[in-house]
């Protein structure tokens, strides 16, 4: 066989291979679970494969040019984005949930527009903060840990936040003891799924995976991932308004000490009689004639003196008791988080921030902001 021939061959295989290797998988629910349907080919009719409107999430497999135009109608009609390779575990934030009727491959040079393409996923990852709140340092994983004191942070980590897909964190070293499943969010605190300061090892959950239901974690709250990606063109957005959202009032209390009185209190009457008869007796017995009458009136006012003082406080010493105080938190505590509004190419957008944003933000040619 002659070199050329040969070379022609070897390059239309080529070609072959990475065709063959070009596939998109879609699942009929978020997280890739449920029926699925896959291809390789151009499908201009969802259909006839019995996969109309069911699409929800979806996986592209393929070489790193490789891409799929999905569409929300037959024949690559109506509403079209452009997917690369990724896991897209939700197709609700392109419009696309249980509405994609046809879908076919992108030719490598083919020129496509921002406005059409959708940013790839990131790799999934979960970030740890030794504090409640998302407080203190931190440490991120990007890929399974068997054993957290290797990274210094056993038993530290105090709130979480869970970015791309599932992980599931234990207790001890290994994936041993206690485990739970955390989806993607925020959770301010591991307190209530007994954690707090207990993990030991995390690694990913493959989304096809199925768990029972116990293994959850409890829903976190929703978190949005602006992280830029690959490829993706950034642009400044104008800020319109900021607003500090302050969270709601909270009553501290606590107990302190204080002085119930410092007098000594009135005089115990009926002690004084009683104090005085008895030191009148008494000393009625001390000597005789007028040295006996004196010792009867001494014993008397003596008496009465110490029976006047018979169950008064502490000899007159101030005493004290416990006391709980509470107060409210002042209204100028720290923002919960920052209320933003910005426009992009002529669109008013809406966004909740963790800190003050500047004039301008960053945002991709969609108007989603980028961190």
């Amino acid at each position: 066989m002659k070199p050329f021939f040969k070379a022609a061959l070897t390059a239309v295989a080529a070609v072959l291979a990475s065709q063959a290797m070009a596939q998109i998988t879609f699942y009929e629910h978020d997280n890739f679970q449920g029926r699925t349907f896959s291809t390789e080919r151009q499908v201009n009719n969802f259909d006839r494969a019995g996969f109309n409107d069911r699409a929800s999430s979806v996986i592209v497999e393929g070489e790193r040019w490789s891409r799929w135009e999905v569409c929300d109608d037959i024949r690559f009609a109506g509403r079209c984005v452009v997917l690369r390779p990724g896991r897209y575990e939700s197709l609700r934030a392109m419009g696309l949930n249980d509405r994609v009727s046809s879908v076919k491959p992108v030719g490598r040079n083919a020129r496509v527009t921002d406005e059409r393409l959708v940013a790839p996923p990131l790799a999934s990852q979960v970030i740890f903060y030794e504090n409640e709140g998302f407080q203190g340092r931190t440490f991120t994983a990007n890929e399974q840990v068997e054993n957290f004191s290797q990274v210094g942070f056993n038993d530290r980590a105090s709130s979480a936040v869970v970015l791309g897909q599932r992980w599931e964190v234990c207790n001890d070293s290994g994936f041993n003891g206690q485990c739970m499943v955390l989806n993607p969010g925020r959770y301010p605190s591991l307190r209530d799924m007994g954690l707090n300061d207990r993990i030991s090892s995390v690694r990913a959950v493959a989304g096809t995976a199925r768990l029972e239901e116990r293994r959850f974690a409890p829903a976190p709250v929703a978190v949005y991932d602006s992280r830029p990606r690959e490829d993706e063109r950034l642009f400044e957005a104008r800020v319109t308004s900021v607003r500090a959202v302050v969270g709601p009032a909270e009553q501290r209390c606590w107990v302190e000490r204080e002085e119930v009185g410092s007098n000594r209190g009135d005089p115990n009457v009926g002690g004084a009689v009683v104090g005085a008869l008895l030191g009148g007796i008494l000393g009625h017995q001390v000597g005789g004639g007028v040295g006996k009458d004196i010792a009867t009136v001494g014993g008397v006012v003596a008496g009465a003196a110490i029976g006047s003082n018979v169950g008064r406080d502490n000899n007159g010493q101030p005493t004290t008791r416990e006391v709980q105080r509470c107060a409210t938190r002042p209204s100028n505590a720290a923002p919960a988080f920052w209320d933003v509004s910005y426009n992009f190419r002529g669109t008013d957008h809406r966004i909740q921030m963790t800190a003050a944003p500047g004039p301008t933000i960053r945002v991709n040619a969609r108007g989603e902001p980028r961190s």
